[in-house]
């Protein structure tokens, strides 16, 4: 987090940011009239700490700092870097060790889907404590009976989870994510709109947005979330057929699938969002990461972090098109 501004200012700032208005989507202006419009993009490009599990926090922002990166995604879950049942001991030392090293964590990824599960106080209590603004809460799932009231009934549970992040001035966004409810946009932003912006908003993956939305559709999804865009989540993909007419997208490096992020990032840059990009490196490498992209054991866990480098520089090299400094 910037020192500059106090805890207060910060959110101020963020949410200004999120409840800003929807901007227009020309595809067609010329390079030229991109550049003359460009601005500095002031948030924060993550690094996504699920494929280096075996990297202990101060290993983690040294690589991540030496990659380039400005910033950690914390995965505060079951199989993360921090424990939620020793939230309250290790985050803080977590945290430390990521800024001693030179770099913020303005975003924990948590499992959290209800507001009376026995971790959720002491996570967003510690995370208000940390001056972490942002948290990831985790999915709720469609079991296809009946539809409508599953999710209803994700809603009911997402509005308690903001309520009780909201007493803790934590910002929740959620993430769209294929086979889960809001995949689509269409049904989370039902459950979304009479919340407060402030506090609740998206974490929005366009390469999920892509797959799930098709060639335009996604153009719907990011009108939709733009207005209260709290993180955004960077992964690219190829269609790969599996079978007979049935076909599965499988994540690679950004700029090498088909994810349009040219489209995407002009949109981005048109709009008021300086929050977290975190970059997910999901993909595998042979002998160095599984199909999630987790590194396979600790000794190839720098060469993953090599590769999260190139996979950084290719976004920022996007970015740079659209935004007078990344």
């Amino acid at each position: 987090m910037n020192k500059s501004l106090s805890r207060r200012e910060f959110l101020q700032v963020s949410s200004a940011a999120a409840i800003a208005g929807a901007v227009a989507f020309s595809t067609e202006s010329s390079m030229s009239a991109r550049v003359a419009q460009r601005k500095p993009f002031r948030g924060t490009l993550c690094l996504f700490s699920k494929p280096v599990p075996q990297l202990n926090w101060s290993e983690l922002g040294q690589y991540a700092k030496q990659a380039g990166f400005g910033g950690i995604d914390l995965t505060v879950r079951t199989d993360g870097h921090v424990k939620p049942e020793r939230v309250t001991i290790d985050l803080p030392k977590a945290v430390a060790a990521i800024r001693a090293a030179g770099l913020e964590v303005p975003m924990i990824s948590t499992e959290l889907v209800t507001a009376d599960h026995p971790t959720a106080e002491p996570i967003l209590k510690t995370a208000r404590q940390l001056s972490i603004p942002y948290i990831k809460p985790g999915y709720y799932h469609y079991k296809l009976i009946n539809v409508i009231e599953e999710r209803n009934e994700a809603g009911r549970k997402f509005r308690g989870l903001v309520e009780l992040a909201e007493k803790h001035e934590i910002q929740v966004g959620y993430h769209n994510h294929t086979d889960y409810v809001g995949e689509s946009i269409w049904d989370m932003e039902s459950i979304m709109e009479p919340l407060d912006p402030r506090w609740s908003g998206y974490y929005f993956d366009f390469g999920h947005a892509v797959v799930d939305n098709g060639e335009n559709g996604w153009k719907i999804g990011t009108n939709l979330v733009i207005p209260r865009l709290k993180m955004v989540a960077v992964k690219d993909f190829v269609w790969k057929q599996i079978g007979p007419h049935r076909w599965h997208a499988d994540t690679c490096p950004v700029g090498e699938g088909i994810a349009p992020y040219r489209e995407f990032l002009q949109i981005l840059s048109q709009s008021n969002f300086h929050g977290p990009i975190s970059l997910q490196q999901e993909f595998p490498v042979p002998g160095i990461a599984d199909y999630q992209g987790i590194a396979v054991s600790r000794a190839t866990a720098p060469q993953v972090m090599s590769v999260a480098k190139e996979n950084l520089d290719t976004l920022k090299s996007l970015m740079r098109e659209f935004y007078e400094d990344v």
